[in-house]
C-alpha cells in the first residue's frame, strides 16, 4: 500500500488572504485560520490583503491576533490592488509589508455616517414618538437633525478612534506621531508613495513577499511552497465557484448589506 504524501507544515509557508470589507464574518474566518496556523506550527505566514478596510473593532481583533501569532511565526504582508484604512491597520500586525508600486493604500482615518430622512418622512406623513432615558440615547436617529452637542460627542468619539489608529501605525512603523499625522488625513496614496512615507518596507509582488517570508523562516525560497488556509467550501460554492460573490449584482448586494449592518458605527474604511 502506498500512503499519500503529506507535506510537513514546518517546511511550508501558510498563506492567508483577507479581501473585501472587514466585518464580523471576516474576523471569525481570520481568527480561525490564525489558530490553525499556530496549531500546525507553520514557520511563516504570507498575509495577502486586498481590502478597503471596515469596522474598527473587527480590525483591531485581527491585528491583535496577528501580533500574538507573530511571537512565534514570521509574518510578511502583501498589499494587493487596494489595502486602505482598516486594511492598513491589519497590515501593521505583520513584521514586514510589501506593496506593489501601484497599490492603492492609505486612507488612514475614521468615518461615521448617518442618514437624515426627516423631510422625506414629513412628506409621506410618518413620524415617530420616542421615549428615552437620556438626551443622547437616540443619537444619529434618522428621523431628525443632528444637534450641535451631539455632533461634538461624535467628533470626540471619532478623534479617540483616530488617535488609536495613528498610535498603532507609529509604533509598528517606528515613526513619530507627528510624522504619521502629516499623511494620516484620510488621503490615499500609491505603494510607491507609501514606501517613501515609511508605511511599507519594500515594493514587490506577492511572490516577492513569499520569498521574503521563506528567508525569514530559514527556508529555501525556491523550494518553500505556500499552503492557503481557508474555510472548507460548501457544496453550493464548490459547484458555482465564485460566480455569485464576484458578479456585479452580488458585489453590490454585499456592499449594501455591509452598509446597513454598520450604519452609525465608526469605520476604518475607504470607499471611492
Amino acid at each position: 500500500m502506498i500512503w499519500p504524501f503529506k507535506p510537513n507544515p514546518k517546511k511550508q509557508i501558510a498563506r492567508l488572504e483577507i479581501s473585501g470589507a472587514i466585518g464580523g464574518s471576516t474576523r471569525q474566518q481570520v481568527l480561525k485560520a490564525l489558530k490553525t496556523i499556530k496549531e500546525k506550527q507553520y514557520p511563516a505566514l504570507l498575509l495577502r490583503i486586498d481590502s478597503p478596510g471596515g469596522t474598527v473593532g473587527d480590525s483591531q481583533e485581527i491585528y491583535a491576533a496577528l501580533k500574538k501569532l507573530g511571537e512565534s511565526v514570521k509574518i510578511v504582508a502583501s498589499f494587493g490592488n487596494i489595502s486602505a484604512s482598516g486594511g492598513v491597520y491589519i497590515g501593521m500586525g505583520a513584521h514586514y509589508i510589501v506593496a506593489n508600486p501601484g497599490t492603492i493604500t492609505g486612507s488612514i482615518g475614521v468615518i461615521l455616517r448617518g442618514n437624515n430622512l426627516e423631510r422625506l418622512l414629513e412628506k409621506i406623513g410618518v413620524s415617530f414618538k420616542v421615549i428615552k432615558s437620556g438626551p443622547y440615547k437616540d443619537i444619529l436617529a434618522f428621523d431628525r437633525e443632528l444637534q450641535p452637542e451631539e455632533q461634538a460627542i461624535l467628533q470626540a468619539l471619532i478623534d479617540n478612534s483616530y488617535q488609536q489608529f495613528i498610535e498603532t501605525v507609529a509604533q509598528a512603523r517606528k515613526l513619530s506621531l507627528d510624522t504619521v499625522r502629516s499623511f494620516a488625513d484620510g488621503r490615499i496614496f500609491t505603494g510607491h508613495q507609501a514606501l517613501e512615507l515609511g508605511v511599507v518596507d519594500r515594493l514587490g509582488t506577492e511572490e516577492d513577499a513569499r520569498s521574503w517570508a521563506a528567508e525569514l523562516a530559514g527556508l529555501d525560497p525556491d523550494k518553500a511552497e505556500c499552503q492557503t488556509i481557508e474555510e472548507p467550501k460548501s457544496l453550493v460554492k464548490k459547484l458555482t465557484g465564485n460566480v455569485i460573490s464576484t458578479a456585479p449584482v452580488g458585489a453590490s448586494w454585499a456592499w449594501l448589506e455591509f452598509e446597513l449592518a454598520t450604519q452609525g458605527q465608526p469605520l476604518w474604511l475607504y470607499r471611492p
